[in-house]
Formats: C-alpha cells, sequence, structure tokens
C-alpha cells in the first residue's frame, strides 16, 4: 500500500533554523508523508514558531552568550546519521559566524547530505540587490536611485566583503544542493549556481488555516497593515503607512485601517482575521509567509506579485495579488483602485485562498523538496 512505500522510503531529515514558520510547515508536510523530521530552531526569535530543539541565545551577554555556545554544541552532537540536513541560512544558530563554519563542517561528515536555504537576507541576495542589474528595485534602489535606507548598510557590513560572506560563499560552493523559496532569492544565486540551485515555493497548511471567504461587497473596507518595528522602513510599511493615512483621511466612510506592531503569531493571525485587505512587504516581488496566511484566510493581498514570479511558479491563469511598484503613490493608486471597485473583493478573496492552495500546499510543496534531495 501507498504508507507501505512511504516507510520502505523513510527519510530521516533535520532542518535547522526558522523564518517566519517555513521549515516547521514544511516538516507537517514531510510527517504526514511518513518521514521522520527533527526541527532544531529559536522560533525566530519573538515570534516563537514551534520546533522539536531549541536553539534559543536569551541575551548577549558573556554568561548568556556561554551558556547557549555549551548547549548548542552539545545539541549539534547528536546531529549524526540524518539522510539530509537543510539550513535555514548560512546564519543558522544565532551564534557567531565561525562556530557556524565549525558547526556546519560538522553536519557535512556525520549525516549524507547538506542542503543550503535561500530564505533571507545573505550574501548573494544582498549583492544582487546592490548590483542594481537584476531587479527593476529592491530595497536598495528604486527607480535607479538609492533608496538611503538605513538598514542596507547593517545589510552591507554583515554581508559584504566580510566573513559572512567567506562562510556563505563556502557553503554554497560546498552544499549538496540549495533551495530558494522565492523569485528574488533564486535569482540572486542563479548565475552562479544553475545547475544544483532549485526554486521551490514556500509551504502553507491550509488544513489548519480556516478560509473566511468575503462573501458581499464590504460597505467599509478594513485595510490591515502589520508593523515590525525594527524592520519597518525596510519592509517598506513606513511608505505604505503613509499611503493608508492618505486613503483613510481621503475616504473616511469608505475605509478601516486595522494597525498591529510586533506581536506575536497567534495574535498577530487573531488580529488579521477581521480584515479585508493586508498590505505587505513593499519592496517585494513575491509573497512571503505571512502574505500567503492572509490569501489563504481569504483577504486580498496588496504587495508582491511581479509577472516574473508567478512565470516562475508556472501559474498563468490565477494571478490574484494587487501588485505595487515601490512608490507611495503607486500604493495610494492601489489602495484607492480597491476602494472604487470594492465589487471585486470577494472574487479577489476567492482567488487568492486557490492560488496558496494550487501553489503552496504543504504536502506537495515536502514532495517537491523530497525529490530534490533525492536527486542532488
Amino acid at each position: 500500500s501507498y504508507i507501505c512505500i512511504c516507510k520502505l522510503y523513510q527519510m530521516k531529515i533535520l532542518l535547522i533554523g526558522e523564518y517566519s514558520r517555513v521549515h516547521w510547515t514544511l516538516a507537517e508536510g514531510l510527517r504526514t508523508l511518513g518521514h521522520d523530521v527533527t526541527v532544531a530552531s529559536d522560533g525566530d526569535g519573538f515570534k516563537d514558531y514551534p520546533r522539536d530543539i531549541d536553539l534559543t541565545r536569551t541575551g548577549s551577554g558573556i554568561m548568556e552568550t556561554l551558556s547557549c555556545v555549551m548547549s548548542v554544541f552539545k545539541k549539534f552532537r547528536n546531529f549524526k546519521g540524518y539522510d539530509v540536513v537543510q539550513l535555514i541560512n548560512p546564519n543558522f544558530t544565532t551564534l557567531n559566524v565561525r562556530i557556524n563554519q565549525y558547526l556546519y563542517k560538522g553536519l557535512g561528515k556525520n549525516n549524507k547530505k547538506v542542503f543550503l536555504g535561500a530564505f533571507g537576507d545573505d550574501s548573494y541576495w544582498v549583492r544582487a540587490c546592490m548590483e542594481n542589474k537584476i531587479f527593476k528595485y529592491s530595497e536598495f534602489f528604486v527607480d535607479g536611485k538609492s533608496t538611503g535606507l538605513e538598514y542596507n548598510k547593517k545589510l552591507t557590513a554583515t554581508w559584504i566583503g566580510s566573513q559572512n560572506e567567506v562562510s556563505n560563499k563556502e557553503m554554497a560552493a560546498s552544499s549538496d544542493g540549495i533551495v530558494a523559496c522565492l523569485y528574488e532569492y533564486y535569482k540572486s544565486y542563479e548565475p552562479y549556481f544553475p545547475d544544483k540551485l532549485r526554486y521551490i515555493p514556500l509551504p502553507i497548511n491550509t488544513e489548519s488555516i480556516e478560509f473566511a471567504p468575503i462573501l458581499s461587497v464590504p460597505h467599509k473596507v478594513n485595510f490591515f497593515i502589520g508593523i515590525n518595528k525594527d524592520r519597518s522602513e525596510y519592509k517598506g510599511t513606513d511608505i505604505m503607512e503613509r499611503a493608508l493615512i492618505r486613503l483613510a483621511a481621503r475616504y473616511p466612510d469608505d475605509v478601516v485601517v486595522t494597525r498591529v506592531e510586533s506581536v506575536g503569531y497567534d495574535e498577530y493571525k487573531n488580529l488579521m482575521s477581521g480584515a479585508h485587505v493586508v498590505l505587505d512587504q513593499l519592496y517585494s516581488y513575491s509573497p512571503a509567509m505571512n502574505a500567503l496566511l492572509a490569501m489563504a484566510q481569504g483577504k486580498v493581498l496588496v504587495g508582491g506579485g511581479e509577472p516574473e514570479m508567478y512565470d516562475l511558479m508556472g501559474e498563468n491563469a490565477n494571478r490574484p495579488i494587487i501588485n505595487v511598484y515601490p512608490t507611495e503613490d503607486d500604493v495610494y493608486k492601489k489602495l484607492e483602485y480597491l476602494v472604487l471597485n470594492k465589487e471585486s473583493i470577494p472574487q479577489l478573496s476567492k482567488d487568492g485562498r486557490r492560488f496558496v492552495e494550487d501553489n503552496h500546499n504543504y504536502v506537495d510543496v515536502a514532495r517537491r523538496y523530497l525529490s530534490f534531495w533525492e536527486k542532488a
């Protein structure tokens, strides 16, 4: 039977690190297919996502750091005999780059295959943004002009001409394969590693996300914006919020704004449930986990949905994201369109859920990972 086949080829898989619940959701899909999966992470900081093995660092003082180093080394000594190890990023623990390099070498010696995830900020993506050739816009450049974001200095110092970049290059070259979860990360690695790179969409467990379709045309459109205080400028939520304030001032009888700042995942999900439209990630070409969660709930998404992203995933028919160019005026124009065309909202709500089910189903995504891991 099908179950027997699964058990016969059961893989032992270790996923290290966490961003926005990606690894935990992937683990859910892999477990559904009968595999033995362990997730080791710090829960992505304050978001506190579930994990099997906790790698949290409680503070940056000397005692907390020493305690974390000892705890992490002890746990990593047991990370042996896995068929597949996947790292969320070259910095897969919160310890310094040299410790991560040391741990990486141990993982390579003690396990069959090690894969690098292109799931967030790293030197290949930062370089692609800085060189301003691949993307028509990014956090670094819009309309060919530097955005001047303060956060970019931090990214550049971390990832360019640094030990982190050396480490990133070594891991990319020596790993058994590289998985990119977004169009922009895929394009950043593609010139260097076309043969060992694979784009696999983010996994979403739609079974655990209640679909609440917008069935009737709303009298007042509830726009939801989530602010991560430390990264508001970098995510572009500052520009999106300015456009939203303008919209609410112009259409006070048609617009409600729900603003949420730096809360945990469960509270975030609950607060978002009353919204019709969710604003997310101004500079992105693609929807990330929070955006896909919103669409799975039946919200209309305003954010990254460039044609290139749909083309890469092979989605030609259903393109429901209200795509924005990263300027305040373009955001305003797209938001105003929704207010003036409220009758389009119920259909966009249905199309968004279908988009997530068709392209991001966590079990289908898990199958794609298995196929890539086995062939690498």
